[in-house]
């Protein structure tokens, strides 16, 4: 069994951030998006492992996840044009050879971990095995529909009239007989070969094609509320309590993470919160559901449900909360009078 990890794209709806960065680096809870997918691939027993990454972002990709061994893997990085999940899955085929592999979008979060899935996949020796949830919005998924023994019918990519609320979770396992369905679909009118094409194809072959619903969360980091959405679930799930630092005359109240190298001083921070390696705080409140990168400021200010990435500066804003904060970006006010909602590409600079 290999995995094939997607951290291509161009994340469209995260801009202006995703100028900068892939998508898939975004932190949640101070480690990054595919960093959390890697760790559910590597719980899975899984050690060769091909990663998609995109021209404008490969590099960034290449060195966060280095060459694999912080999850034991052996790593192949994979260019790829974002022309489709299937087309992915094609560029990848010299990779993947005919082995089982389990596809993981690099961008999505899973509360189950992947185990479960290849267990099944082998135990009922199937051709391919796709996540399913019911969402609100199956307009801007691709759906399945499944007949009274739960079997599927059929697959929609981003249906235009409602036929189901079963959303595909960007999660699947394939035996080799992929291959030969995607050599028999064309691009949709997206212009793109979809996997939910692909795995129609093979239903249509005859091949033993079985879905799973989800009864555990699924986050879909698409857009800037997601990722805060994501970042809070995994910390009231994940966080560990971790109290380190340099703490001066402050109150720090529920479970948190704070880095040795932080410092701490006359201040509040109300968990679930991360404060990462090198930050400062000084005379400011830090409430629930907080992720503060390295390096980052905050001083004089009140901050809550939000992410500061690496090296950012918050001064004398009387409350930003729901806010995403791009690397090096900063936030000031000369008066601190005023409470925002704030979504910051990197190196910004925004005074109040």
């Amino acid at each position: 069994m290999k995995a094939l990890v997607l951290s291509g794209g161009k994340g469209t709806r995260l801009r202006p951030l995703t100028f900068t960065t892939a998508k898939q680096l975004i932190p949640v809870a101070n480690k990054p998006i595919v960093g959390h997918v890697l760790t559910d691939v590597s719980l899975a027993g899984i050690t060769d492992v091909g990663i998609i990454i995109a021209p404008e972002t490969g590099e960034e990709v290449k060195s966060y996840i280095k060459d694999g061994k912080e999850w034991g893997f052996n790593v192949t990085f994979i260019p790829q044009e974002p022309l489709g999940l299937a087309h992915a899955v094609k560029t990848a085929k010299n990779f993947l050879g005919n082995d089982n592999f389990l596809m993981y979008l690099g961008d999505n979060l899973l509360g189950t971990g992947v185990s479960h899935l290849i267990e099944r996949f082998q135990k009922e020796s199937l051709d391919a095995l796709i996540l399913l949830k019911e969402v609100k919005d199956p307009k801007a998924f691709g759906v399945a529909v499944l007949d009274e023994n739960g079997n599927i019918k059929k697959l929609v990519e981003k249906p235009k009239k409602f036929i189901s609320n079963l959303a595909l979770v960007g999660v699947y396992v394939f035996s080799p007989n992929v291959h030969k369905a995607i050599e028999e679909i064309k691009p949709s009118w997206r212009g793109e070969l979809e996997i939910t094409d692909a795995i129609q194809r093979m239903i249509e072959k005859g091949y033993n094609v079985k879905a799973e619903i989800l009864s555990s969360w699924w986050l879909d980091t698409g857009k800037k509320d997601d990722i805060l959405l994501a970042n809070a679930t995994v910390l009231d799930e994940k966080l560990s309590f971790n109290l380190n630092g340099d703490i001066i005359n402050s109150k720090i109240e529920g479970r948190v993470d704070i880095a040795k190298t932080a410092t701490i001083k006359n201040s509040t921070i109300r968990g679930p919160v991360v404060v990462g390696e090198n930050c400062i705080i000084e005379s400011s409140y830090i409430g629930p559901f907080t992720s503060i990168g390295n390096s980052s400021k905050v001083i004089n200010s009140s901050l809550e449900y939000s992410i500061l990435l690496e090296g950012a500066d918050i001064s004398n804003v009387k409350r930003l909360h729901e806010s995403l904060i791009g690397r090096h970006a900063r936030v000031f006010s000369e008066n601190g009078d005023k409470g925002v909602i704030l979504h910051l590409g990197d190196y910004s600079e925004v005074e109040l």
